[in-house]
Order: structure tokens, then C-alpha cells, then sequence
């Protein structure tokens, strides 16, 4: 008798279901795979990881767009890249608070009848961008990192540019020449000059091939950063227009 119960019990331990704790009850019956919400979530997560991206290579090309001594309007281009990607990140964010606040509500009440999740998610999303304005695209956190740094690199570059100027069009006290002396040195080349050519503009003279070798090789490096500058831009904006 006493082995027929316990072979009862050992049945009865056999029979017992598991519980899914992945999978919420709800007081009808139903059941909500919560376990492919979250899952769903997580992948909306990871994907703000490609809007840091595009903001950190923004950063980077306008930054380069400065030290190339580029226009106003290649600079300014990348601060609109950056609103934009300052938007998509907005409109992310508030979606996965308006999914998380959805599921949470649902999770605490538990209704007898399956809810529509995405009218909910919806309703709520709504709610949350009606209290959007254009300053908070302005306040992102990479936005105003971007910000400073263009900021702190025209000031640098100002300075190197007003300095290199000086270099070339400047000559120092100590290597002066007298207008009666036939033989000339060259501030630049710091030799004396064979085929001395002069600035129009502050009448300071130099060795044609010392100034001439400055010239191109300014305008190879500004040539040389454009194209990479212009490859980046084009690569933001495909980015950009596919996560629209």
C-alpha cells in the first residue's frame, strides 16, 4: 500500500507543468509572449548605436572640413546632419519610452482580453512627441559636444592660419636686407636667392621655387582632405536617407 501511494506521489511530481515565466497569464487566459517583446526591444536599443556612429563620423568630417580651411557652407552642412541625426535619436528614444511604458502598464493590470499593443504604443508615443520642441535637438548630448569642438578648432585654426601668413608674408628683423644690396636671402629658404620673386600685395620678396612649392603643397593637402571630407559627406547622407 505504501509503495502504491508513494509510486502515486512520484506520478503526481511527473505530471507538474512547468510555469513560463516569459509568458504573462492574463486574468482570460491569455497569454502575452513577453519574451519576444523584449526581444524586440533590445534590437531597437542596439540600433541607437548606429545613430552615435553617424554623429561621432559628423564630428570627425566637420572637424576635418576646418582644418582644411573649408567653406562656411560644407561646415554648416554637417551641423544639419547633425540635427538630423539629433532627431532620429530624439524619435527613437521616445518610442522605446512609449513601447516600455506600454508593456509595464500591461504587465500591471493584467486584463482579461488581450490589448492592441501597437494602438497603445501609439496612443502613447503621441502623447510623449506632443512635448517635443526644436531646443531639445539642440541640447542631445553629442549635438552640443559637436558644438564645442567646432567651436575650440576655428579658433585653433584661425590661429595657424593667421601665423602661417605671417611666416610667408612677413620678413623678420634679423634677416632684413637694405634695398642696396644686390644679393638677397630668403626668409623661407634662409639661402640666398636666385630667382627672388615679389609679393604684389606686402612687397616682401622670396625665392620663386621656395614660395611656389609652398603654394602647391597647400592646395594638394586642402585637395586631398576635400576628397576624403566629400566621401564621408556622402556616406552621412546615404545614412542618413536610409534610417529616415
Amino acid at each position: 500500500m505504501a509503495k502504491h501511494e508513494e509510486g502515486r506521489a512520484e506520478v503526481g511530481i511527473s505530471e507538474k507543468k512547468p510555469t513560463d515565466s516569459n509568458n504573462f497569464k492574463m486574468s482570460g487566459g491569455a497569454k502575452i509572449p513577453f519574451n519576444i517583446i523584449d526581444t524586440a526591444l533590445s534590437s531597437l536599443k542596439n540600433s541607437q548605436s548606429f545613430i552615435n556612429s553617424g554623429m561621432d563620423i559628423a564630428t570627425k568630417t566637420a572637424l576635418d572640413l576646418v582644418e582644411s580651411f573649408n567653406d562656411e557652407e560644407d561646415i554648416n552642412s554637417m551641423e544639419k546632419v547633425m540635427l538630423e541625426f539629433a532627431a532620429m535619436d530624439r524619435s527613437l528614444n521616445n518610442y522605446i519610452r512609449a513601447f516600455e511604458e506600454t508593456v509595464n502598464q500591461v504587465k500591471r493590470e493584467k486584463p482579461e482580453i488581450i490589448p492592441d499593443l501597437e494602438n497603445l504604443v501609439q496612443e502613447k508615443l503621441t502623447t510623449i512627441e506632443n512635448k517635443n520642441s526644436d531646443s531639445d535637438l539642440k541640447s542631445n548630448e553629442k549635438y552640443v559636444y559637436f558644438m564645442d569642438q567646432l567651436k575650440e578648432m576655428k579658433k585653433q585654426f584661425r590661429q595657424i592660419s593667421d601665423n602661417d601668413d605671417e611666416t610667408i608674408e612677413q620678413i623678420d628683423e634679423d634677416i632684413a636686407v637694405t634695398r642696396s644690396q644686390m644679393n638677397f636671402i630668403c626668409p623661407i629658404t634662409q639661402m640666398e636667392m636666385r630667382r627672388p620673386v615679389r609679393n604684389k600685395v606686402c612687397g616682401h620678396t622670396y625665392e620663386e621655387e621656395a614660395i611656389v612649392e609652398i603654394i602647391q603643397s597647400r592646395k594638394q593637402r586642402k585637395k586631398k582632405v576635400r576628397e576624403l571630407v566629400k566621401r564621408k559627406r556622402d556616406a552621412l547622407k546615404w545614412a542618413v536617407a536610409m534610417m529616415m
